[in-house]
């Protein structure tokens, strides 16, 4: 599984196995491995790929459909303010993006 999900996102981004290879310094017949699922990355590795193509490991690893589960809570997070803003007149939203400013403050511990 983690070899498809490596050659997928690979050919997301229009790489070559030997182009992705030198980005995670790695040879070419490493990720043609990888791939093939000849050879599994390590933890490192692991980690170094989900960085660069900005998923979640399990995703990698093929543990979860979830690219990156951050970006889907951002996105319903998005989605659910714009339906709740809908009605609302200028000045209501104003006051709702006073609260909103000020709660992430908070979470962030920013003063």
């Amino acid at each position: 599984m983690v070899g498809n999900r490596i050659k997928q996102l690979r050919e997301e981004k229009h790489l070559r196995q030997d182009e992705l290879a030198k980005k995670m310094s790695v040879s070419p017949s490493t990720i043609g491995m990888y791939e093939r699922d000849e050879r599994e990355p390590n933890d490192e590795m692991t980690l170094k790929l989900a960085d660069f193509f900005n998923v979640s490991t399990d995703y990698l690893l093929g543990k979860s459909n979830i690219r990156n589960p951050e970006d889907k809570l951002k996105d319903e997070f998005e989605f659910a303010y714009h339906k709740e803003m809908e009605g609302l007149t200028e000045e209501e939203i104003t006051d709702a993006l006073r609260f909103y400013k000020e709660m992430k403050n908070r979470v962030k511990g920013d003063k």
